[in-house]
């Protein structure tokens, strides 16, 4: 058994957390979605479950990025930033349908964690120099 002694890079640490945390947050979304889908009065059943199966699944493919992340696994980068790069277009059409108090916050969102992911620090700990 080896021990890691390098601890890791701040920036790193900070982008896991915010990773889950938005897996926190879409799985509080994906929670409600489906109470919505079993107490609705009338849906359309493929719409909503594929909706629900979207929000779903995003949440655990952010839970799954940050704990590999924080395993250091290189892996995990791209398509992490994949998905925070996702949040410009989201918050942009918020933004565009008068929802700028949420669109904005996201759009940063994505760019810090981004900005986490390529930075230095991270890159060195990833093994990407």
């Amino acid at each position: 058994m080896t021990i890691d002694s390098d601890p890791i890079p701040v920036t790193l640490r900070w982008a896991v957390r915010l990773l889950r945390a938005e897996a926190v947050a879409l799985g509080v979304v994906a929670a409600w979605l489906i109470w919505s889908d079993l107490t609705a009065a009338t849906t359309h059943l493929t719409s909503a479950l594929l909706v629900t199966g979207f929000a779903v699944a995003g949440a655990a493919a952010l839970w799954a990025l940050g704990g590999a992340l924080a395993r250091r696994r290189a892996g995990g980068r791209a398509p992490a930033i994949v998905l925070q790069l996702m949040l410009l277009p989201i918050g942009w059409y918020m933004i565009q349908g008068g929802m700028a108090w949420l669109g904005l916050p996201l759009m940063a969102l994505g760019l810090a964690v981004t900005g986490l992911l390529v930075s230095p620090p991270t890159t060195r700990a990833l093994g990407f120099e």
